[in-house]
């Protein structure tokens, strides 16, 4: 298996089909989610539901048809979409009266609806989510991160007004970093897109950005302020407290199974998948060891063990094939399973068994007394190690030194010649298209967002022009 220092990409390819959770499909650029990673994404649907619920939005679904007018209703939408749209022209063996397209996303469908479903200021705010496949006929695909159809969730909101509708555009954005640091350990920095990255029709988009050991970015989330655009576009109007018909503010926000690619190029190794507790599909795996088949008493204990560790909610696994003891732990390595506890005659004698944590080099012993106790304090411990490991491996490969254009070639090439990643760089800019569109031309590099006052050091000036800095922007490579 190439290492990934020999070869990041083709590493996370390899990672990916062999841990088991993915196949190809027959269309261009789609995939097939196996169990193994579809219960990952089930675990993160269930947390991201509980945190909808708690801010009142409730779950609808829509069709994933939707008329081509729709689209020529909003002009930067359709603009911003159109070359990666697939449409339907036929059906029945009849031609369509008119194009149907396979949602890229759902504003406008959805914008349709809440124009009929809103009329007075009673009716809002609105807010629903709806879980759901889309589609973007890429050209350059990679599987979980870049697909021709993925899912996601999709979440749209109508306001009154657009303090209301900023602030559920803000919140979103909150609980996307919460949950992706919380839930898959993965650090990210929270911002604003410049205006060349927004959202087709968005006044402002709003983004967490992740690094991957690579050095690259995902974008791993976004939250989109629309101002009165769509609810123009769709006639999406209310009668507001002073009796006068007048446009909602709406919102719209979302991620997807790209998070199952981010976690994995996150934390992963070079032996496979690394997979943090809270959203294992199993937490913990048993393999039994020395000649368990003649000495029942070691299955019994395992039993037992499993069933203690289930009562408290652990998702536990047993390995009882009949393959050796080796390769049981190198497949449960490459899945990612978070402990891997093994008992063995000289286990039960010393009444103990023995944890290997998926991120740890050694082995430590746990009293049978202490067990269940021991397994929910090192799942806990390693939730927290792989983040903070995370966070050290970005400090890391931040650059902030850099100011002008030569530097950063220079600082690119260096890096690369010797083997490591450039990593993200701070930069002032001048807020020009000009200047962000040199970057990309000279270094490859992409503004990834533009970070919250406080986060960082403000640079004085624009990177690429000497100019004065009209914002602090980081720059990288990007998935």
């Amino acid at each position: 298996m190439v290492t990934r220092q020999e070869d990041f990409s083709k590493w996370y390819i390899q990672t990916i089909q062999q841990a088991d959770l993915m196949d190809y499909s027959p269309v261009r650029g789609c995939m097939i989610f196996k169990p193994n990673s579809f219960e990952i994404w089930e675990k993160i649907q269930e947390e991201f539901n509980r945190r909808f619920k708690e801010e009142g939005i409730r779950n609808a679904y829509f069709p994933m048809l939707i008329p081509e007018n729709f689209f020529t209703k909003e002009k930067d939408h359709i603009e911003g979409f159109a070359p990666e749209l697939p449409w339907v022209t036929e059906a029945a063996g009849e031609k369509l009266e008119e194009r149907l397209a396979l949602r890229p996303t759902s504003e406008t469908v959805i914008g349709s609806a809440f124009s009929e479903w809103i009329q007075s200021y009673r009716d809002l705010p609105m807010e629903i989510n709806q879980w759901a496949n889309v589609f973007r006929w890429e050209k350059k695909t990679l599987p979980f991160l870049r697909t021709s159809e993925f899912l996601w969730q999709e979440g749209h909101t109508a306001h009154a007004s657009a303090e209301e509708a900023l602030a559920r555009t803000m919140k979103m954005l909150k609980v996307y970093q919460e949950v992706v640091e919380d839930l898959l350990a993965v650090p990210v920095h929270a911002g604003e897109k410049t205006p060349s990255e927004r959202f087709a029709g968005a006044e402002n988009t709003f983004s967490i950005e992740a690094m991957m050991q690579d050095g690259k970015a995902v974008q791993a989330g976004t939250s989109h302020y629309m101002g009165t655009k769509f609810a123009q576009a769709f006639d999406i109007r209310f009668l507001n407290t002073e009796n006068e018909h007048v446009h909602a503010f709406t919102t719209s926000w979302g991620v997807s199974t790209r998070l199952i690619g981010a976690m994995i190029m996150t934390h992963g190794d070079d032996k496979g998948l690394v997979l943090p507790p809270k959203v294992a599909a199993q937490q913990v795996v048993f393999v039994p060891v020395g000649p368990w088949q003649k000495n029942p008493e070691i299955m019994d204990k395992i039993h037992e063990l499993d069933q203690a560790l289930k009562a408290q909610g652990i998702r536990t696994i047993i390995d009882d094939s009949d393959n050796s003891p080796g390769y049981k732990f190198n497949e449960w390595e490459l899945r990612g399973v978070p402990l891997r506890i093994e008992v063995g005659p000289r286990d039960l004698k010393n009444e103990q068994a023995m944890m290997k944590a998926r991120d740890a080099e050694d082995k430590v012993a746990l009293a049978f007394p202490d067990f269940v106790a021991g397994v929910q304090a090192e799942l806990n411990t390693m939730q927290t190690r792989l983040l903070e490991k995370a966070r050290q491996m970005n400090q890391a490969n931040y650059y902030t030194n850099i100011n002008t254009l030569d530097e950063l070639v220079a600082h690119i090439e260096s890096k690369r010649a010797a083997g490591q990643v450039p990593g993200w760089v701070l930069a002032g800019w001048d807020g020009t298209e000009e200047s962000e569109a040199k970057i990309k031309e000279l270094t490859g590099f992409t503004t990834r967002n533009i970070p919250f006052a406080g986060q960082v050091e403000e640079k004085a000036t624009c990177i690429v022009t000497g100019k004065p800095a009209k914002h602090t922007v980081w720059l990288a490579r990007a998935y």
